[in-house]
């Protein structure tokens, strides 16, 4: 195989050849790095015929179809597809016919020679021939269907047709000039006085209420995807098992019907089950493992008697039941026997992480041996998904909460980037996933050694020739019960770093994605949904994406730290975008009480995150230089007393500066504000530490306060109506 064919096939796989790094450097990609993302993608390139078959028989495939799987236009584009047939039948005449969702047809006649002639090729000693066809552009916005057809009535060729709005959806009061706050806040580290451990919906729901009532239209949350309940340890939002479902351990047991049933309450109000509840309450650190012990042993009561008293009978609640099973269809199912399979391994002490580890025949969701554990434990199954029902109806009701309130936007959700690699969701669509590939970020500045999640990254050809559906199914499940969307590291849409399975994190490249299409469905869900879209785009951004992103009415994600000017004065947010939600911090940095006092530089040494002691002294350098700056700034707009002191080696994070900095953000630009309640409640602890997994507590703590002492509190109470009457007056 010549280097100029496989330079071919790393530029047709969208493989970037160099990069520029977060200092502004041009990095070239080794060809070792190339070669492995290629060879992870499938081709084999230490075997030159079988490369040579691979390759043959892709173009074969592709020029045999006489239409894509798929193609996404904007509602004022016009329809222009390719076709390709054998030469003899290009001056034949076909029909088109395009089935709209609601099952209505329009139909045109067309001879695909009449057409522009882009391309021929050979295949088996006949020749075929590709033209570009252009129709009347549809009005209807949707997932439709495009069908070619010979004089005879036969479908010759069929391709999804997606039709989408040209922008994402945005309220009429924001598109009007209103500029509005909510909170940020992990669910899981949410204290109060009734739940068992753990950040609940109801807590959600209290949330929702309180803050609503003081003039926020929001509360932003944690990725809220299904993890392990029975590897209850692995517990970071951004590796979940499953995007489209939900984390059971959110779940209010109490709040389940049949709570209230004496076999029930004969087990949870038991001594033992009282000690063990009030051990995971008191913790600082959320105890998973207690708490979903006590859940799952609760829930497995109350759903016996819920199955007996409705399940197995012909009631309304049954028939409800069957809708929502119906509805969530094959990955429903396929999520409860992914964890009916786990939990069975895990009692019988196998390895049971993911499924690498399940018995060999039965690593894939279609296997016969998984069909065969799904008849033999049905009624397990059903347990799984009746618990995925009740936590979709409990979201839904804090959600309601939030718009009896009168928010706007209510609950306010975020899409990890990816799922582990011993998910369910790769279980179930093992062609999708490179699993010898794992995504990540290159070395910048906040992670010098750069930054391996992983996660195995979607095959952008195989998510092209399953017509995107994986991606369209994510965004509805995630825009169910909420009124925005925040898309982490939203240059996914656009590339996404990719490392070789066992390599350094710099021994990567980026991976193109389709990112047109993409922003096109997105804008169709949104639509749809009546969903704000954030785009988390931190880190090393192409400026061509950020300029996409806000065409497409994408919100940008603007943190107050990182809007530094080129003389290392910090930008006034009255300067950040409209279109945009502007925040201090995010769950990868320190709280402000930790960004002040330095804690996390203290806390990166004891780690060991950083090369070196010179690379840590810069930092601290930085860090004394930036403080000032901001110093200054906050002095300089009246945004803290007059009498705090102005030199930052005198002046110690307080109140009056925590305060007077949220109160700065809220006079600005942003359309929308976030502010984290760790930063209410002053606290100096990180939530995250990226770049770490057990060398620190990630995604455990919690709050130092409970939900109902927050909310009788006076000076929290005066803070939140002072963000609301600043952000009033600095609406247009």
């Amino acid at each position: 195989m010549t280097n100029s064919v496989i330079e071919q096939l790393i530029q047709l796989r969208g493989i970037d050849t160099s990069y520029v790094d977060a200092w502004g450097k041009t990095v070239q990609v080794s060809e070792e790095s190339k070669a492995k993302l290629l060879n992870a993608m499938g081709y084999n390139l230490g075997d030159n015929a079988d490369l040579n078959d691979q390759l043959a028989e892709e173009w074969e495939q592709s020029w045999l179809a006489p239409l894509n799987p798929v193609l996404v236009v904007r509602n004022n584009e016009a329809l222009i597809f390719p076709i390709r047939l054998p030469i003899q039948h290009v001056n034949d005449e076909y029909s088109i016919t395009i089935v709209f969702e609601d099952d209505k047809q329009v139909s045109d006649k067309i001879v695909p020679s009449d057409g522009k002639f882009i391309q021929s090729t050979e295949i088996n000693d006949s020749e075929y021939q590709e033209y570009l066809v252009q129709l009347p552009q549809p009005e209807k916005l949707g997932y439709h269907s495009l069908q070619i057809k010979t004089i005879n009535g036969d479908i010759l060729s069929e391709m999804r047709l997606i039709i989408a709005p040209q922008r994402c959806f945005i309220p009429e009061d924001i598109q009007n000039g209103r500029r509005v706050w909510g909170l940020n806040v992990q669910l899981y580290c949410l204290r109060s006085e009734r739940n068992w451990g753990v950040g609940d919906f109801t807590d959600l729901a209290y949330l929702l209420r309180q803050t609503g009532l003081q003039g926020a239209q929001f509360v932003g949350l944690n990725p809220i995807h299904a993890l392990y309940p029975f590897e209850a340890d692995n517990c970071s939002p951004y590796s979940p098992s499953s995007r489209r479902w939900l984390n059971l351990i959110y779940l209010d047991v109490t709040k389940i019907e049949t709570y209230d049933h004496q076999t029930v309450q004969s087990l949870v109000t038991s001594s033992a089950f009282q000690s063990a509840l009030q051990h995971v309450r008191e913790v600082d650190y959320v105890d998973y493992r207690g708490v979903m012990h006590l859940k799952l042993q609760a829930l497995n009561a109350v759903f016996d008697v819920f199955n007996n008293q409705y399940l197995k009978r012909n009631t309304k609640v049954n028939k409800a039941f069957k809708v929502f099973v119906n509805e969530g269809g094959e990955s429903l199912e396929m999520m409860a026997t992914y964890d009916a399979i786990q939990e069975q391994l895990a009692a019988e002490g196998k390895p049971s992480w993911g499924w690498p580890v399940f018995p060999d025949d039965m690593q894939a969701f279609n296997s016969p041996k998984v069909k065969k554990f799904k008849k033999a434990h049905a009624n397990r199954i059903k347990f799984f998904m009746f618990l995925q029902w009740q936590a979709c109806l409990q979201l839904a009701q804090a959600n309601q909460v939030a718009q009896d309130v009168g928010m706007n936007i209510g609950i306010y959700r975020d899409l990890a980037v990816g799922v582990s690699e011993g998910s369910a969701e790769i279980w179930g669509n093992r062609d999708l996933y490179v699993v010898d590939a794992s995504i990540g970020a290159p070395p910048d500045i906040l992670g010098p050694l750069g930054q391996n999640w992983g996660l195995p990254p979607m095959d952008p050809n195989k998510l092209y020739s399953q017509k995107y559906q994986p991606i369209i199914d994510l965004l509805k499940s995630n825009m169910q019960s909420c009124g925005a969307l925040r898309i982490d590291h939203v240059m996914a849409l656009l590339r996404l770093w990719w490392i070789p399975k066992g390599d350094k994190t710099g021994n990567g490249s980026y991976v193109y994605y389709p990112v047109n299409d993409l922003l096109g469905i997105l804008a169709l869900e949104s639509h749809r949904h009546q969903s704000v879209v954030i785009g988390e785009d931190l880190g090393t951004v192409p400026d061509e994406i950020r300029d996409l992103l806000a065409q497409n009415g994408v919100y940008s994600y603007r943190v107050f730290f990182f809007e530094q000017a080129p003389d290392g004065g910090f930008f006034s947010p009255k300067h950040y975008p409209i279109q945009s939600m502007s925040t201090l911090t995010t769950h990868d940095m320190p709280t402000l009480t930790g960004y002040w006092h330095c804690h996390d530089l203290a806390l990166g040494k004891e780690l060991g995150l950083y090369p070196d002691e010179d690379v840590l002294e810069q930092l601290h350098i930085g860090r004394h230089d930036n403080k000032q700056q901001i110093l200054d700034s906050l002095h300089g707009h009246n945004a803290i007393p007059e009498w705090t002191d102005r030199s930052v080696d005198q002046m110690a994070m307080h109140q009056e500066l925590n305060h007077g900095m949220q109160l700065h953000m809220a006079k600005g630009a942003s359309s929308l504000l976030c502010l984290q309640l760790e930063d209410w409640l002053e606290m100096d602890k990180p939530v995250n530490v990226p770049g770490t997994s057990s060398e620190y507590p990630n995604w455990r703590r919690k709050l130092t306060r409970n939900l109902e002492q927050i909310f009788t509190d006076p000076v929290l109470n005066s803070l939140a109506l002072s963000l609301t009457e600043a952000r009033d007056k600095a609406s247009r």
